[in-house]
């Protein structure tokens, strides 16, 4: 273990691209590689200070705020994960940037950013890839596994701006999922509260419960087979696993899911080599977050998806 500090306290004072940002979001950026567990310990001891106050870890910073920040000690992270996630970084697909905002096509199986076993994601790529950016920073997120559309903010008022319209339901996000078994009905709306968990190992679990939040998902099928169905999806709601678990919760799971699918049925599908998560977020429509531009931004359906519709649906499936 090396210091990532010496033994006396950093003095920060917040500039603009600090400003409506989470003090422990600030702190986590800052002191990479230190665990997030002993982030929040000293943050929750005091030891961390605003303007010579203690602060909660929702606190949101001002400008001028001044930080302090106590010795810590971090590992030396292995140099090989950064220079993979940088030059992973590099090849993103890039389907809109301007001087506020960056959308990239995110593949499956890369994380949006580091945590529970992965050093850096996308974001902590991105950013050591493109060290001149003042701010870069998450204004959504996908799992692991989903490919698609992800929105970057390049400046604070662009991320404070989205985060409010994200609220407020002015984002339009539309999905495309293969799923187990024959969807009947035509287009609805899936309306359940998801009750969200953490297991003894760190796991976030969601599921179905009457205390839960209320979720709502907006389905049109596409395809039907009696196999399985290709359907369009239009979150209502940003909940953490919300399409995978409404999915499921209708007896229709996401094809490939390892947390809330059908393992038998996941099995088959891999003799078919159908071996990823089969969701994509393949459309935005939303304001640009500071000129009010119209933007619709789409994503194709990755080949390795279009291959696993093929196998499955092929020249079977109805509309």
């Amino acid at each position: 273990m090396n210091e990532l500090s010496k033994a006396r306290a950093t003095l920060l004072e917040v500039g603009e691209e600090g400003v409506a940002q989470r003090i422990d979001n600030y702190l986590l950026r800052r002191l990479k590689g230190v665990p997030k567990s002993h982030v929040y310990r000293v943050l929750r001891s005091g030891q961390v200070r605003v303007n010579s106050a203690r602060v909660r870890p929702d606190y949101r910073l001002r400008a001028g705020d001044r930080v302090r920040i106590p010795p810590v000690r971090t590992a030396t992270a292995s140099a090989a994960p950064r220079r993979a996630a940088v030059e992973r970084a590099r090849t993103l697909p890039i389907v809109f940037e301007d001087a506020a905002l960056l959308v990239i096509d995110k593949p499956a199986g890369v994380a949006v950013h580091g945590g529970s076993g992965v050093s850096f994601g996308a974001i902590e790529g991105l950013r050591s890839a493109r060290p001149e950016a003042k701010l870069l920073e998450l204004a959504h997120r996908l799992d692991r596994d989903t490919s698609g559309l992800l929105l970057v903010a390049k400046k604070r008022s662009a991320l404070v701006a989205l985060h409010r319209m994200l609220r407020e339901g002015e984002v339009k996000k539309f999905y495309v999922a293969l799923v187990m078994g024959r969807w009947r009905g035509g287009p609805r709306e899936i309306r359940a509260p998801l009750h969200k968990s953490v297991t003894r190992s760190g796991e976030r679990r969601v599921a179905v419960r009457s205390d839960g939040v209320a979720a709502a998902t907006r389905v049109r099928p596409l395809a039907v087979s009696a196999r399985v169905s290709l359907l369009e999806l239009e979150l209502l709601t940003g909940r953490t696993h919300q399409i995978r678990v409404h999915l499921a919760h209708v007896g229709h799971p996401v094809v490939g899911d390892d947390k809330y699918g059908d393992f038998a049925f996941n099995r088959a599908m891999a003799q078919q080599a159908v071996r990823r998560l089969c969701l994509h977020a393949c459309r935005l429509e939303l304001a640009h977050p500071l000129s009010g531009s119209t933007l619709r931004l789409e994503s194709p359906i990755p080949p390795e998806m279009q291959a696993a519709i093929d196998v499955t649906l092929g020249s079977t499936g109805d509309a």
